[in-house]
């Protein structure tokens, strides 16, 4: 059987909560991004229900357009222990569209001061149609630990703390 899916593992030394709400906040997700694709969030409300749409603007080499934009929609909210959303389009009448594609994290705290993130990259439910014009995963194995190690940076205490 092909895996259809990517995770990277990491421990924080960060409280499950505080990584949640780094998570939760979109327009940190273009400093969480492991490959440089996410370039920021066109919402800038936090993810606080499953079911809601957060856009992001995207820039690919490869991209017909170069820049692009996409709609997320939460499928997975657990605070602290589990985020996840799908990634697709959004045509200009407001009709979304999915690709078969999600990014989760799963949180495990291990004690009042430290969490183990895993990051997953699914593509399972990616239909045929998709996977004769994208390649799968679309990124090299290091774009997960990339983004769980700008993650664990973004959620570090800092002196303010």
């Amino acid at each position: 059987m092909i895996e259809e899916n990517v995770s990277a593992t990491l421990v924080f030394a960060v409280p499950a909560a505080r990584v949640f709400a780094v998570l939760a906040d979109p327009t940190t997700h273009s400093a969480i991004d492991g490959t440089g694709w996410v370039q920021e969030s066109a919402d800038q409300s936090p993810l606080t229900e499953v079911g809601q749409v957060f856009r992001m603007d995207m820039y690919h080499p490869n991209h017909p357009d170069g820049g692009y934009r996409t709609a997320n929609k939460v499928h997975i909210l657990d605070p602290p222990h589990a985020i996840g959303w799908m990634t697709g389009t959004e045509s200009d009448d407001g009709r979304l569209e999915f690709g078969g594609w999600f990014w989760r994290y799963d949180l495990a705290p291990l004690g009042p001061s430290e969490t183990e993130v895993t990051l997953t990259y699914d593509w399972s439910a990616v239909p045929q149609s998709i996977r004769e014009y994208l390649k799968f995963p679309p990124f090299g194995p290091e774009h997960l630990i990339n983004s769980l190690r700008h993650l664990a940076d973004l959620a570090a205490p800092t002196s303010k703390d």
